[in-house]
């Protein structure tokens, strides 16, 4: 006879993943439509995020900013006599992708702690799991658009090779292309850092290297064009030029809307199966 204290988490867990596939993908539906639908939520535990992390201070999340431009400024001069590149050429150059770059490792890197940072969160309230992932996401735009004063300085002084023109408002819509894929890998690697601790450190290694391969201090132009084509296949570089080239008043090139067409078709089927698969095993994960 199956007694309560004979019910254990393993038959808990069991009975909650081998549901019927249409009640998971159901489920996994209903959480994503409920994450979008409590957006005040996320918006403010984002919000919250940033104010706690720099509580006490006169600047607040500006410090981040002061920090960019120090970083970003004395890049520029340094590297462009160390390039043998020209300065008007470079700055520009390396200050939005800079700007590219910070925003979209930052989010990686968070996203392998998106679910046990917040597994008190989890653990106590009923909200969409999905939920934690837009915080994710909605905190680093805030700071990357603290972040981008950086570049006003620069645009004002290399006129040249960076303007606000017609191009520059593409920067939305590549900021909206950019939030479905963190969306999409973000879950992925949420759920995979819940369930191996090591992915974390893992990844945190891993964008050092993507860091030093993806053209963000150094122009593919300097390559052979036989290694240029090769880069063109870097999906980082991808998502990079769809923030950077908008910030310096450019259109990306027709290859750079392909290959993010690509990797965000995959992110978005692989992300879905995988959370419509696994996200009953979250709770126990953490």
């Amino acid at each position: 006879m199956l007694t309560e204290q004979s019910i254990t988490t393993a038959d808990i867990q069991d009975a909650a993943i081998d549901f019927p596939e249409v009640t998971q993908r159901q489920m996994a539906c209903t959480d994503l439509y409920l994450g979008i639908k409590k957006w005040r939520i996320w918006a403010m535990l984002a919000s919250q995020d940033i104010k706690l992390r720099y509580r006490r201070s006169i600047l607040g999340p500006f410090w981040i900013t002061i920090s960019m431009a120090i970083t970003v400024y004395s890049m520029g001069y340094l590297y462009s006599r160390l390039f043998h590149v020209d300065l008007q050429h470079y700055f520009p150059f390396l200050v939005a992708g800079m700007l590219g770059w910070s925003l979209i490792s930052t989010m990686v890197t968070e996203y392998t702690d998106g679910f046990v940072t917040s597994d008190g969160l989890i653990k106590q309230v009923k909200l969409p799991y999905s939920l934690h992932i837009h915080r994710i996401i909605y905190r680093n735009i805030i700071i990357f658009f603290h972040n981008i004063i950086v570049i006003v300085p620069i645009i004002a002084l290399f006129h040249d090779y960076a303007k606000i023109n017609w191009y520059t408002l593409l920067l939305f819509p590549g900021l909206a292309v950019l939030y479905v894929n963190a969306m999409s890998y973000g879950m992925i690697l949420a759920m995979l850092g819940a369930r191996y601790r090591d992915i974390a450190q893992v990844i945190k290694s891993l964008i050092q290297v993507i860091f030093f391969i993806t053209p963000v201090m150094w122009d593919p132009s300097m390559l052979s064009p036989k290694n240029q084509f090769i880069m063109s296949f870097n999906p980082f570089y991808g998502f990079l030029q769809i923030i950077r080239q908008p910030l310096l008043g450019q259109m990306p090139t027709k290859m750079t809307f392909i290959i993010v067409l690509f990797v965000s078709v995959f992110g978005i089927i692989l992300s879905f199966l995988m959370f419509m698969r696994y996200r009953a095993r979250i709770v126990y994960w953490l």
